[in-house]
């Protein structure tokens, strides 16, 4: 192949945020125009660790102008593929250099002491896109479903389809204050167990992993930047036990995304979860919000079902890719 012999594969240290940064403004366009995010707040704080010079991962360069990088994050026996990105005049080239990214890469990763498991979730891509390389190395793939909600077209029609739901008179439904912080993280970790996607994201598999999991989405940008007026948990009246929970970032000035949406299985088939919905989508109409998205694997029917019942509709399909390495 041609392209082959274009690319020059060097370390992603060996750069700095000012040579990244033109790449990494062009990637952040394609998060407004394909998925509606403003993406500007995690390229600056990824511009940041770039300057640090501290993140694994390489940089693809076509007769010495940069076009591509790949990076990856270790959490303990994890590594996160956190991206890749190419952009070049021609889209063979782009392609070529995606996914000679991640097979060097991936080759890194393999041979990485203490990495027991590898994730990644590269949400700009078509399902499929970009899966090779993933699939050369063993892992598994789990179909996703990026989805919208169009509050802007809503009619009244839509809401009073719900209007029969309400809360069991034994709970009640509260906004979300840091003190349910430890409740949070413990109902995240009951609620996913035994679940399809604590096989894409481990962190769920553990009381520990929900609490960075949940740390992530409150104190960090790259689910957008947490809306605490616009989260809200269900306990339990007379225990106080939280049973279930929905959060909400902003990812852009008129878009809100809901990061995680659970109820505690014992207090499933009650309609909690569509009735905490409602309620969150009533609050985001008056919050100069006209678009609500939300991820979902797309194993996961009740839940798919219950979005589809809202209002949701399909945006979008991606994957995310788990592989478990053998232990030796």
């Amino acid at each position: 192949m041609t392209v082959a012999t274009q690319l020059e594969i060097l370390d992603l240290r060996h750069f700095s945020a000012r040579q990244l940064r033109p790449l990494l403004e062009a990637e952040a366009q394609q998060w407004e125009q394909r998925l509606r995010w403003d993406y500007r707040s995690s390229t600056e704080l990824l511009l940041q660790y770039l300057d640090s010079r501290v993140l694994p991962g390489f940089v693809s360069l076509d007769r010495g102008r940069i076009c591509g990088y790949a990076f990856c994050v270790y959490e303990g026996h994890k590594a996160v593929i956190g991206d890749t990105w190419s952009l070049s005049p021609d889209p063979e080239l782009t392609r070529h250099s995606n996914f000679i990214l991640l097979h060097r890469l991936l080759e890194l990763l393999r041979y990485s002491p203490g990495i027991h498991r590898i994730e990644s979730q590269l949400l700009l891509y078509d399902s499929g896109a970009i899966n090779e390389p993933f699939l050369q190395a063993g892992f598994t793939p789990h179909q996703r479903l990026f989805m919208q909600l169009d509050l802007s077209t809503e009619s009244p029609s839509h809401w009073n389809q719900h209007a029969h739901l309400s809360l069991p008179a034994d709970v009640e439904l509260l906004p979300w204050s840091a003190n349910f912080y430890q409740a949070a993280a413990g109902l995240i970790h009951d609620s996913y167990a035994n679940h399809i996607d604590a096989q894409i994201n481990d962190q769920y598999c553990t009381l520990h992993g929900s609490l960075r999991f949940l740390h992530n989405i409150v104190r960090f940008p790259g689910c957008g930047t947490f809306e605490p007026e616009q989260s809200w948990v269900v306990r339990h009246k007379r225990t106080g036990a939280l049973i279930g929970l929905l959060l909400c970032s902003r990812v852009a000035t008129d878009v809100a995304h809901i990061t995680q949406l659970c109820i505690a299985r014992t207090w499933r088939g009650r309609d909690l979860g569509a009735t905490v919905l409602q309620h969150a989508m009533r609050h985001l109409t008056h919050s100069a919000a006209n678009a609500i998205t939300l991820t979902v694997t797309e194993a996961n029917q009740p839940a798919v079902e219950l979005y589809r019942r809202s209002g949701f509709y399909i945006r979008h399909r991606f994957d995310a890719m788990v592989c478990d390495k053998p232990t030796p």
